[in-house]
């Protein structure tokens, strides 16, 4: 798309087009933590078991994750534009229902089909971004916004979720969607033009080889749909299982099936002429190192912020709103970070400033583990301002890094697995570090809660209290006053001891996350600048500056 006044130059049409695809982005982000401060109330209301908190806290980002590589592939063969809106449909038809669940199971199933929506919704705004401005400048700062629109919307989840839970019902978390979503079904076909893999193309060989694929009409590979979706799910089950309840066979057994799975469905990649996911550029070490390493980041951040969230509401008594805009200070350590990691990038290998920003981010979650019940806010607060502010400077390099080392008619691809692996970094985070913190909780519940207590909780109400801290919340509401400051203390110190080792792991995988970006990184990125105007260097890079900032 030129635009008529300066050709390759972008106008207020495309700008405010910009504006509207960030609403969905917004949003599918925002969704991945909004419920972090409702869940207590969500507890109270439909009663889960802390199996079911779980899914019903990650089951968004599993399918999420697992469904971004295939909407990709759907957005490429039937149109972006026209996924985005089908994905808008889908996500505000099942905002309502989550609102309205009556039941557990139904809002874990609920959540799931947000996840359908979501995941149809997020890997074709950066293709049609590419669509709307051609000049590398203007598309520069569209992408470095998409990725500020999307780091927000984490952080705006749980503000805009106390907000609403200070004066309505946990179900209003959901429907804050809707508006959004009827604005972006009315504004999209007017503002932002279809746009199907040729439209990538910027002439000469890519636009040949774009033609050649929609000459073709790419065929959408259900089975490798079905794959990749079975064998995350599969592989998240066992690992849930397993860390709750230790070794047992029916979680093992879940663990190598989805795996076996995954071998399937990479071995079928190999074999397809149009396969899901770009093999030979996920190979790559300036693209597949970094796409890792943000693996590995979000597994800590998401894995953490669901036991900050619960620890200022339920262990320090703060209300929902309010722990939610105390949650935004440890946001205050990217301000300083991101600046000071780019301009040490300039002097220093990009690999060792991403390893220090694991370093630091290492330090934060071993300050976390000396959070105790009684432990002031502002030594919370600093530990997290501590670990945020390493984790946003080593995911800026990473994202900076994979982008510029995909070439430009593999952007869309490179988009989505990048995407993919921060979602599924998140997802796995939350099971792993969550199923963790929750075997903690159990174990130390079942061993410190008063037989007497015990005795007067019917059996059901009794499970609840050792399962979760909104479980033994809600049963202290209903004992005497003695009995139930008994076991809110206990369950407070459970708690706050899972959250502890929970961030002993965190702080393990940012050692190794440090270790990895230092010495498999190394270099990548000096390479791909000198080499801007050349092949890959050793069959492992491509031109930086050809790439999808350029």
């Amino acid at each position: 798309m030129e635009n008529s006044h300066t050709p390759g130059l972008a106008g207020r049409k495309e700008w405010i087009a910009l504006g509207v695809l960030m609403l969905p982005l917004l949003l599918v982000s925002m969704d991945i933590s909004i419920l972090y401060f409702a869940i207590p109330f969500v507890s109270q209301d439909l009663e889960p078991s802390a199996t079911q908190q779980l899914w019903i806290l990650d089951m968004y980002g599993f399918v999420l994750a697992g469904l971004l590589i295939t909407m990709g592939a759907l957005g490429d063969s039937i149109g972006r534009r026209k996924l985005v809106l089908a994905g808008a449909a889908v996500f505000g038809a099942a905002s309502v229902a989550a609102a309205y669940a009556h039941s557990a199971d139904a809002l874990i199933g609920v959540r799931a089909l947000l996840g359908l929506g979501g995941a149809a919704l997020m890997p074709s705004t950066l293709a049609l971004i590419r669509n709307l401005f051609h000049d590398a400048k203007q598309r520069g700062r569209a992408v470095t916004i998409w990725t500020g629109v999307m780091t927000t919307g984490i952080s705006l989840g749980p503000v805009v979720s106390g907000l609403l839970l200070e004066h309505f019902w946990w179900g209003s978390v959901f429907l804050i969607n809707l508006p959004a979503m009827v604005l972006l079904l009315v504004l999209v076909p007017f503002l932002v033009p279809e746009s199907r893999t040729e439209s990538d193309s910027q002439g000469g060989t890519e636009g040949a080889r774009a033609g050649a694929r929609e000459g073709e009409r790419e065929p959408f590979d259900l089975v490798s749909a079905a794959l990749s979706l079975a064998a995350l799910l599969t592989v998240i089950y066992g690992i849930k299982e397993w860390a709750r309840h230790g070794f047992a066979p029916v979680p093992a057994l879940a663990v190598v099936v989805g795996l076996a799975l995954g071998y399937v469905f990479v071995r079928r990649q190999k074999r397809l002429a149009h396969p899901m996911i770009d093999l030979e550029l996920l190979g790559r070490r300036a693209f597949g190192g970094p796409v890792f390493a943000n693996v590995l980041a979000m597994f800590a951040t998401v894995g953490m912020a669901v036991f900050l969230t619960q620890y200022l509401q339920s262990v320090q008594g703060l209300s929902p709103f309010e722990a939610a805009l105390w949650s935004l200070v440890p946001a205050s350590g990217v301000i300083v970070a991101a600046p000071a990691a780019a301009m040490l990038a300039q002097r220093v290998d990009r690999a060792y400033v991403m390893g220090g920003g694991f370093v630091v981010a290492a330090a934060g979650f071993s300050w976390l583990t000396q959070i105790r019940t009684d432990s002031a806010l502002w030594f919370c607060l600093s530990a997290g301002a501590l670990y945020v502010g390493g984790l946003v400077a080593a995911m800026t390099l990473a994202n900076e890094l994979a982008i510029g080392a995909a070439p430009p008619e593999r952007a869309g691809s490179a988009a989505a697995v990048l995407e993919s692996g921060q979602e599924l970094g998140g997802a796995l985070g939350m099971a792993v570090l969550g199923s963790v913190g929750a075997a903690v909780y159990s174990r130390e519940m079942a061993d410190a809660l008063p037989a007497d207590v015990t005795a007067a909780l019917p059996g059901g109400e009794a499970d609840a209290v050792r399962e979760t801290l909104g479980g033994a919340a809600a049963a202290a509401a209903r004992l005497p006053a003695e009995a139930g400051d008994s076991v809110l203390a206990a369950a407070r110190d459970a708690f706050s001891h899972g959250m502890g080792l929970a961030s002993v792991g965190a702080a393990v995988v940012m050692a190794a996350a440090a270790l990895f970006s230092s010495v498999v990184l190394r270099g990548t990125a000096g390479r791909a600048t000198s080499k801007a105007g050349g092949g890959p260097e050793g069959g492992d890079l491509a031109p930086a500056q050809t790439g999808v900032l350029e």
